[in-house]
């Protein structure tokens, strides 16, 4: 098994997937490609090492070649703001997952080199999030919990939407309701994963507190 492959096969185990097949299903990434990454087998691009990277909580240019340390880069305890969420109707977090953020905030108490900030933009969130807060979350990507329903969390959809939402159950075993600070609540959705609001910093401190990742 080559290196790249090994340190793939580290990432996964530490971050507590016993088998590739497990990761595959929890990321929703084909088992067959996954193992032949894992296995050595097929060489992943640098495009896939994000992917796996930002899946496992692991900086992608250690998984691709090696550089630097597994740990993801801290720049002194800064973690990225990944996008704004609130500034269009149903709530979808706008960003592109894999692109370097323009955006750093410090890691919130509690919090580790996992956290992830998004910046309310707008005013669908009041109540919640004023316009120009920074709300964290830890990037676990693990399946919805119990103690999750009735608070609102940031969850992926199976079709790729990231939102902000208050968690609630669906009408049979496997869905949730979404429920939106303003607006209607969508029924039955899929969810890829889900995770607990951490921290939420009010405008005035976030705009002190945010830096530009150059």
């Amino acid at each position: 098994m080559d290196q790249r492959a090994q340190r793939l096969r580290q990432a996964r185990n530490e971050r507590g997937y016993e088998t590739a097949a497990a990761a595959a299903d929890a990321f929703g990434w084909s088992r067959n490609t996954y193992a032949s990454n894992e296995n050595g087998n097929a060489p992943f691009s640098y495009r896939r090492a994000k992917a796996y990277a930002a899946a496992f909580a692991v900086s992608a240019e250690w998984l691709y070649d090696g550089a630097g340390g597994a740990q993801l880069p801290g720049d002194g305890g800064l973690v990225p703001v990944i996008g704004q969420v609130g500034a269009n109707p149903d709530g979808t977090v706008l960003f592109a997952l894999g692109q370097d953020p323009a955006e750093l905030a410090p890691i919130p108490p509690g919090g580790t080199a996992r956290a992830r900030a998004l910046r309310v933009a707008g005013h669908s969130m009041r109540g919640v999030a004023d316009d120009g807060a920074l709300i964290y979350f830890e990037d676990q990507r693990t399946p919805p919990s119990p103690d999750m329903l009735g608070h609102v969390v940031v969850v992926e959809t199976d079709t790729d939407e990231v939102l902000v939402k208050r968690l609630l159950r669906g009408s049979r075993s496997g869905v949730f309701d979404l429920e939106s600070v303003a607006g209607p609540v969508r029924q039955d959705a899929r969810l890829r994963w889900a995770a607990h609001i951490t921290a939420i910093i009010p405008p005035f401190q976030a705009r002190r507190i945010i830096r530009g990742a150059a």
